[in-house]
Formats: C-alpha cells, sequence, structure tokens
C-alpha cells in the first residue's frame, strides 16, 4: 500500500462536528444497473442504480459515489494503536504514504440526526438514518478490504479541505482514501448498520486507560470493517480508548440484522449501552444525563416512536417516509438545546444569521438483503440504490 501513493500535498484535514446529526460468493460490492420505480403520497418514486469503478461518479449536484478495492492501511493503523485525535490520524496517512496531509485545523457547527430500526412484514430487518447539515458535498463509498467486511458508507466531503483546495479537485484515489477514514454512518456485508450523531453538550469523550485509541469516525471504520452483529461492536468499542473530534460529545445508533438496535453513549468517560429502536440528539441513558440534547431532537424521536408504536413493520417505502417526516423541512428554526437553549459552537444570536442546514442525505438499508437506498437534499421521489455484497460467512 505504501508504494500505491506518494503524492506531495499540503493538506489540510478538516473533520468538522458531527449532526446534531449479500452474495457469499460475489466479490464485488455493487449498485446494480436498471431502475425501478415505486410510488409514494408525493409522487411516483424513480430508483437510479449505477455499477461504480474506482472512479469518482457524480450521482447528482452535492452526492457522488466511489467503489474501493484493496488494502487502505486500516489494520495497520489498529495494529499501531489507532489515534487520540484526528492530528494523529492524519499523522497516520502521512507516515503510511497514503497522502502527504498538513496544517490541520479543525472547526464546525453541530446539528441534527435521526436513525430508527424496524422489521418488515417478511421479518427483513430495515435501519434508516437522516444527516441533518449545511449545503455540502457527499460521497459515497463502496469498500471491498482486503481485511475485513466489504461495506457502503458515507463521507462529507466538506470535512475534509486542503490548504484553500478543495478535495474534490484532488485525484480520485486521495479523495477516496481520505473519506475511507472519516465514514459518519454505514452498512457492512454482515447486515451491521452504524450511525454517529450528535448530542449538543459540554462534556466531550477522553477516555485515558492503557488500551488503544480510536476517534469518532475511525470507531465507524473499525466497526463496519470488524463488527458481524451488535455485540462485536459494543465489544470492539470497548477494548478501545473513544476520543471525540474537536471535543463534541457523540453518540453511536448500532443495529444488526437479527434486530438487536442500541445506542452507545459516554457519561463522565464511561460506555453504556441502551436498547431503543430511535436515536436522534440526547442522551437515551437513565442517569444523570438522560435527556439532555436539543428540544428539536426530542421532537424528532417522539414522531420516530409514534411511527414505529402505529406499526410493527415497515417496509423501506415506510422506512424513507418516516425520515421525511422528520426531515429539515419540517422544522423552520435552527436548534436550540433543550437543557439551556444555547446554540451551538460557534452560531450566531439570531436565526436569521445561522447557516442554511438542510437533510443532507436519507439513507434506507435493508440489513438483510444488503440493499441500501439514499436520497438526497430531501428529494424523496429519487432514490440512488446500491447493494452490499461480500465473500463472508455469514
Amino acid at each position: 500500500m505504501k508504494k500505491k501513493l506518494t503524492i506531495l500535498l499540503v493538506a489540510l484535514f478538516l473533520i468538522t462536528a458531527f449532526a446534531g446529526c449479500s452474495s457469499k460468493n460475489d466479490e464485488t460490492l455493487s449498485a446494480h444497473n436498471g431502475n425501478h420505480r415505486t410510488s409514494n403520497t408525493q409522487g411516483e418514486e424513480q430508483a437510479n442504480a449505477m455499477i461504480l469503478s474506482e472512479k469518482i461518479t457524480e450521482l447528482t449536484d452535492g452526492l457522488s459515489a466511489v467503489r474501493y478495492t484493496g488494502d487502505y492501511g486500516f489494520n495497520e493503523f489498529l495494529a499501531g494503536g489507532g489515534a487520540s485525535s484526528d492530528a494523529e490520524v492524519v499523522s497516520f496517512l502521512m507516515e503510511s504514504g497514503i497522502a502527504d496531509f498538513g496544517n490541520l485545523l479543525f472547526g464546525g457547527n453541530p446539528f441534527g440526526c435521526s436513525t430508527l430500526s424496524v422489521k418488515n412484514t417478511d421479518g427483513e430487518v430495515l435501519f434508516g438514518r437522516n444527516f441533518d447539515w449545511n449545503t455540502c458535498n457527499a460521497m459515497v463509498i463502496q469498500s471491498q478490504p482486503e481485511n475485513g467486511y466489504h461495506s457502503i458508507s458515507t463521507v462529507n466531503t466538506d470535512f475534509i479541505s486542503m490548504s484553500g483546495i478543495s478535495l474534490l479537485a484532488l485525484p480520485d484515489e486521495i479523495q477516496t482514501l481520505a473519506g475511507l477514514y472519516a465514514p459518519l454512518d454505514g452498512l457492512n456485508e454482515m447486515g451491521l448498520a452504524v450511525s454517529v450523531n450528535m448530542i449538543q453538550d459540554s462534556a466531550t469523550i477522553e477516555q485515558n486507560t492503557d488500551k488503544p485509541d480510536i476517534t469518532t469516525t475511525t470507531a465507524i471504520r473499525l466497526l463496519l470493517d470488524k463488527a458481524a452483529n451488535v455485540e462485536e461492536a459494543i465489544e470492539l468499542l470497548g477494548s478501545y480508548d473513544m476520543h471525540a473530534s474537536f471535543g463534541y460529545m457523540v453518540h453511536f445508533a448500532i443495529a444488526d440484522r437479527t434486530g438487536n438496535s442500541v445506542v452507545v453513549e459516554y457519561v463522565n468517560n464511561e460506555m453504556i449501552v441502551t436498547k431503543t429502536p430511535a436515536v436522534t440528539n440526547f442522551y437515551l441513558a437513565e442517569g444523570e444525563k438522560n435527556g439532555i440534547g436539543t428540544q428539536q431532537s426530542h421532537e424528532r424521536y417522539e414522531i420516530l416512536v409514534n411511527r414505529l408504536n402505529d406499526s410493527e413493520t415497515m417496509e423501506m417505502d415506510d422506512v424513507r417516509d418516516a425520515l421525511d417526516s422528520v426531515s429539515k423541512d419540517n422544522f423552520g428554526e435552527f436548534e436550540r438545546s433543550s437543557q439551556n437553549g444555547l446554540r451551538s459552537r460557534g452560531s450566531s444570536e439570531t436565526d436569521s444569521e445561522c447557516p442554511t442546514e438542510t437533510t443532507e442525505w436519507s439513507i434506507v438499508m435493508n440489513q438483510t438483503t444488503g440493499e441500501v437506498r439514499y436520497y438526497h437534499r430531501e428529494d424523496y421521489n429519487t432514490a440512488y440504490t446500491f447493494t452490499v455484497t461480500g465473500g463472508q460467512e455469514s
């Protein structure tokens, strides 16, 4: 891998805040050709499916996709003790020969995300995820590592920039390699789904024991590459010291194809696991932190829970509609903390001065079949469909 890329770049690795937000013998992770159409209450849905290559493909304005096959150094990253900060992640990338990163800056505003887990009438397990942020460029990465599970994940490429040069202007392989270390959600071939959501709290996560270290986004890569189910995901997270990027508090929604669905949270640097079918942006763990988060995140949670209570099963279109019901066009104002009314760090005093926030992507994952549908910027009439496949035994 070290011989694959030696590119002289002055890099700025900006992984900003998180949202306040199978075929056993197929060796490819692919999106299928052909279109299918299903209807919803808003009109006719068009599903666009494509075969991806290692050349980045623009699906629509602000959404691209790419496939990466081979070693991207993650096992080496873990064997070296991981990283306790995003700067250390970049240092690893530099030293491993993946790319030459430098001049680090970190920043950004937290926003809101929503997830839910439910079964359909056939007993298949579905996972839905909204990522709420400013208008940005998103990239879907189909990953086929040499020593790990195949997966599909999403990266906000605006979180990664290079000293005044947009990441989008760099070679495709550099964009993809950087993105592999900065996923915000994903599904692997074993049916494990994971999403990182932010909690607006002044506390952070800085575990400090003798365990190896992991950061927020590299933890998601860890789970996608190495965990087959929720139990393995919890065990893996518990074997590392977690370090939240930029000091922002986050929690992880994790679900598997058996229907087991949990949120992993960190209270006073202690990892706490709570069973739940829905997660937004407030603490769900019992105790002193329970309920702390934005008022809007409580509203979104109640909407999702009510939908789950109204129907024991949902089809993929129903999950899409549930995500639509909690997308940002349903909420007219910038999020405030339900605990103290504070805005996100670095934000303005008035709603009119705050940046425009949208649901940049919504994902409906079938954890049983590996089908993944992306909806971009609240266009729920157009789906971009992928299928996660791989060679691992379930």
